[in-house]
């Protein structure tokens, strides 16, 4: 059971006046911390093999979400994150970079956070926070869409959705750049040393040490651009896993689905989804097989330094007498990667990436650019549906774990409900004693869908959404519907049948069994649930329109 100091209690029992909560206790820090692209089971808590040992501690300190929901691509995610809104209100119903002419003038498809919606940082800053966030942005490159213009006060980030880790900044493909700001100003050349993990860790440990002496609340924003392609890590780290991944992806994804079953947020007689287009490891070349392993000791050595460096930062506010009082989230922002690279616009010809040094001793190091690709992110989303950009389990169900301020080092407990992740900002808002406004800068703004955590954090519910709630997702005419244990999902093809499945997501979280014919009336009232989410949430029906990005077969070209 939980150890709730006096100011959790104050803020349960309904006080949300900031005066009041500062007369009792000093207001929590909050620190999110998101990684990009990492799988359901990579760290070690949620069953994965590669070395996560801060994670480890911290998730032994606070609770584990077995059935956390994001968005399937990264800005979506972060536009919910961020506003508590679903992506299309917040402008994110598409990435800017792969929008297209039939939703490029509709206002939930700007590909960039719109005035519709408050940020989280800019509701906290007017609350008397410091708003503080280094790494990947995302969600707008124009002067008025940028960190700076959206409620951060000191904020070092990637504008874009990612590229080169190191300071060539060589972007994921020629259309695309790399375009950092420091505080609203353009970055003109980063230092010769610069890798991605350590720089932002460095900057965020700045900001707080820069401000520190005015005692005043701070949400930093950690957001990694770890382990998002390309793969880049240091030497010493890739060197550690050598030969780690020799099994190969079939084995790596039994072994991943067995722990998840020996933790138990799993049931042991669940399968696993294993697409049809992923050839088995045993069919492969000896020359394949060796690039293929070495990228995903690449991807494991990416993620154990991204764990070193959050330790870094854990580190810092417990020397700083800070880590008590903070709040710390971690999460990913989708399913793992296993979409190619080839498939980005601009690099179809082959020309841009066959540009790079992916020589075998080479991966990894600058002048590479390797992916994870389809074979490893499945099994990094195993026993889920596939991965990043679908809205299937492998692209929407995410790690969560959160431990809250003062509270003891002796829970480490799962929570099996349904969670979302519009639910983190009231979450926060309710920690810091802030409300979110009717209005912004004179502008009526969209309310948040999501629901405060706290509840469950605190050990007085098991649940934060009723099962007779519903949530639905839409991005590149993938769609879905969740309420209770039941799921509708309707994939284009070639990924699926192109119509709406009905899935138990519980006892069969790959989706494999359609159930559409044993509960046909399931299935009609959770489209009708799908058909009134789009109309409220400015979600456009497509209907079958939509050349899709994604839409060919899994595996590309290696």
């Amino acid at each position: 059971m939980k150890k709730l100091s006096l100011y959790f209690l104050f803020v349960l029992a309904g006080c949300s006046q900031n005066q009041n909560v500062e007369t009792l206790s000093p207001r929590p820090n909050i620190l999110l911390i998101v990684a990009d692209d990492l799988g359901f089971n990579d760290i070690e808590p949620f069953g994965g093999n590669i070395q996560t040992p801060v994670l480890g501690q911290l998730s032994k300190e606070g609770m584990l979400f077995s059935n956390f929901y994001v968005l399937p691509t990264c800005s979506p995610t972060r536009s919910a994150l961020l506003t508590g809104n679903d992506n299309h209100v917040a402008g994110v119903g598409i990435m800017s970079e792969v929008s297209y002419p039939s939703v490029a003038n509709l206002p939930g498809y700007s590909g960039h956070l719109n005035d519709e919606v408050v940020t989280l940082p800019e509701i906290l800053r007017e609350s008397g926070y410091h708003t503080y966030m280094a790494g990947k942005w995302h969600l707008g490159d124009e002067d008025a869409h940028i960190p700076s213009s959206r409620g951060f006060e000191e904020s070092f980030t990637l504008l874009q959705g990612g590229g080169s880790h190191y300071a060539d900044q060589n972007p994921l493909s020629p259309p695309q750049v790399m375009d950092y700001r420091s505080n609203g100003k353009k970055v003109a050349e980063l230092p010769a040393d610069f890798y991605s993990t350590k720089n932002y860790t460095d900057t965020l440990i700045s900001y707080i040490e820069k401000h520190k002496a005015d005692n005043k609340p701070f949400f930093m924003y950690a957001s990694y651009t770890a382990p998002h392609d390309p793969l880049h890590a240091p030497k010493e780290y890739i060197d550690k896993y050598k030969g780690k991944f020799d099994m190969g992806w079939d084995s790596l994804r039994v072994l991943r689905l067995d722990n998840l079953k020996a933790i138990g947020i799993i049931s042991k007689n669940v399968n696993d989804f294993a697409p049809s287009d992923i050839p088995a490891w045993s069919s492969l070349s000896p020359e394949q097989k060796k690039e293929f392993a070495k990228d995903m000791e690449v991807y494991a050595a990416m993620v154990e330094y991204l764990d070193m460096s959050i330790g870094r930062l854990l580190d810092y506010l417990k020397n700083q007498g800070l880590y008590d009082n903070t709040l710390i989230v971690f999460m990913s922002d989708n399913g793992a990667n296993g979409v190619m690279a080839t498939t980005y616009p601009g690099n179809g010809d082959g020309k841009y990436l066959g540009s790079f040094n992916n020589d075998l001793e080479n991966r990894g190091l600058p002048n590479s650019f390797i992916e994870m690709g389809p074979g490893w992110a499945q099994a990094s989303s195993s026993p889920f549906r596939l991965f990043k950009s679908f809205t299937s389990e492998g692209g929407i169900k995410a790690p969560l774990i959160v431990k809250l301020p003062q509270t003891s080092a002796d829970n480490g407990n799962w929570n099996t409900s349904f969670a979302h992740v519009t639910d983190l900002m009231p979450t926060f808002l309710e920690l810091a004693g802030a409300n979110y406004p009717k209005q912004f800068k004179g502008k009526d703004v969209r309310q948040p869908i999501g629901k405060s955590l706290m509840p469950v954090l605190s050990g007085s519910a098991q649940e934060t959404h009723l099962s007779s709630e519903g949530m639905g997702w839409e991005l590149f005419e993938r769609k879905s519907y969740i309420k209770g244990k039941w799921k509708i999902l309707r994939l284009p093809k070639p990924f699926s049948t192109g119509e709406w499945q009905l899935f138990d997501r519980i006892n069969d979280p790959g989706e494999i069994y359609d159930l559409s014919l044993q509960y046909p009336d399931i299935k009609d009232s959770l489209i009708n649930d799908w058909l009134q989410y789009a109309k409220k949430n400015d979600v456009f029906d497509h209907n079958g329109h939509y050349d899709s990005l994604f839409g060919r077969s899994l595996m590309g070209e290696h």
